[in-house]
């Protein structure tokens, strides 16, 4: 049984600059196609999502608009029927927390809204590097071994996975890949072992029997 479906996320931006597409003339389709993303875990029953929403990226105009429509979409999210009916609980890796006030603040509302919830998960990664989530994972372990409440010879993989962003959840079975055929970085510590997927294709020509057709395809 599939727990834990990983899904990176191809570009807009450069989706959007090679089709001479603006981000808001895109914005619509690509956060419709995120809402029926949820759709489909609940369908397949797949307990686990973890989806690379945004890069950790240089704060051009085209992020902070994009950033600006995305905190729409989470604060459109935490009311969405979907969330509630079938108790999915959001939760954002990354540092979330140096967007724009107002999509942290979005983020913060989908957070505490569905932070009870226990019957589905979804983690989207924002404003996030998979490098990074280890090297914050290491700065953790270091100022634990500061402090006295870990001896350094005893840091372990299981240590490192404790303290990653993605702590508390399974590795993934299987990681989707949208746009080019190269790894994103995503769940970089968690991925060994994970059975890698390649689209072939943009995420903004998602449709609804991906998931069943690309593991199917080999």
């Amino acid at each position: 049984m599939t727990e834990h479906v990983a899904i990176s996320l191809d570009n807009i931006f450069d989706w959007c600059r090679k089709n001479n597409i603006s981000i808001g003339g895109a914005c619509k389709s690509y956060f419709d196609f995120l809402a029926r993303l949820l759709q489909q875990q609940v369908k397949l029953k797949i307990p686990i999502f973890t989806i690379y929403l945004l890069p950790d990226s240089e704060h051009s105009d085209d992020y902070l608009v994009f950033s600006d429509l995305m905190a729409d979409f989470f604060y459109g999210l935490s009311e969405n029927p979907i969330i509630s009916e079938h108790k999915i609980k959001v939760s954002i890796f990354g540092k979330w927390y140096k967007l724009p006030g107002k999509s942290v603040e979005a983020l913060k509302k989908t957070i505490e809204s569905t932070k009870d919830y226990d019957s589905f998960f979804v983690n989207f990664c924002v404003n996030y590097d998979g490098h990074e989530e280890i090297v914050d994972a290491c700065r953790l372990m270091a100022k634990q071994v500061e402090l006295g409440r870990i001896d350094s010879e005893m840091i372990t993989k299981d240590t490192i996975k404790e303290n990653l962003y993605s702590s508390y959840f399974l590795p993934p079975d299987v990681i989707f890949i949208y746009g080019e055929r190269k790894l994103s970085g995503l769940l970089l510590w968690d991925s060994v072992g994970a059975k890698i997927i390649f689209a072939d294709k943009s995420f903004m020509e998602f449709e609804e029997g991906d998931f069943e057709r690309l593991e199917n395809k080999d």
